[in-house]
């Protein structure tokens, strides 16, 4: 009786465990996430860090390295050309929020017109904006390149991008919905969301790797 007590025990105990592993990996998530949130604090390093939180959990998927060293080490590394995505992004979503509320100030005709004229430039917008990030942080390539090919792989697994896209939506709607969700997401919820996100990150770029279709020869480790 005493010898399976100490079995169980070490069962429970094991770190191979999988409600181990579970509440390791939660552990690692959240940690990322209070990453993400202080080195987004000054706003201009909001690129940067979501770099950095989409190599993190990229890795955190493959089990490489450490959870503080990859971000940091990413935070470094991209944040010059993860500002200035961040700055474009920025100016060309003020532009098209500006449309959207010059329309309720322009007569019906006029205002429809601009209406769905930043309607359709939101949807390629935000197909880029949700790769962007994430292959400025595994490609080394300069930032108009970045976000061509960010386009590109938005399109060519437009499945992906949809079931991705559903995900942020899903999210931002519980949110203005929900009040305890808003809890949740300023105490994990962003890591949560972009270690799903790295899911298909990862299995899109190992693909397009190995098919030699990556952006440039220099891939990031």
């Amino acid at each position: 009786m005493y010898v399976r007590g100490i079995e169980v025990l070490s069962r429970i105990f094991n770190v191979d465990n999988a409600v181990f592993r579970f509440f390791n990996t939660v552990g690692y998530i959240w940690w990322l996430h209070v990453l993400w949130l202080l080195c987004s604090l000054p706003v201009f390093t909001l690129g940067a860090s979501t770099t950095a939180l989409c190599y993190s959990c990229m890795k955190l998927h493959r089990k490489e390295g450490y959870a503080t060293r990859n971000f940091f080490h990413s935070f470094r590394e991209n944040f010059g050309q993860s500002t200035i995505l961040f700055l474009f992004f920025l100016f060309t979503g003020g532009i098209l929020l500006f449309d959207l509320i010059l329309c309720g100030q322009l007569d019906l005709v006029a205002g429809s017109f601009i209406r769905y004229g930043a309607i359709a430039l939101l949807i390629p917008y935000s197909m880029t904006l949700l790769y962007a990030f994430a292959v400025q942080a595994r490609f080394v390539n300069p930032p108009g390149k970045t976000l061509r090919y960010a386009f590109f792989v938005a399109g060519r697994y437009f499945k992906y991008t949809f079931q991705m896209m559903l995900v942020v939506a899903a999210v931002l709607y519980l949110n203005t919905t929900i009040v305890l969700v808003n809890f949740l997401t300023l105490s994990i919820g962003v890591g949560v969301v972009m270690y799903i996100l790295a899911l298909y990150y990862d299995k899109i770029f190992t693909e397009l790797i190995e098919g030699s279709q990556e952006p440039s020869a220099e891939r990031r480790s």
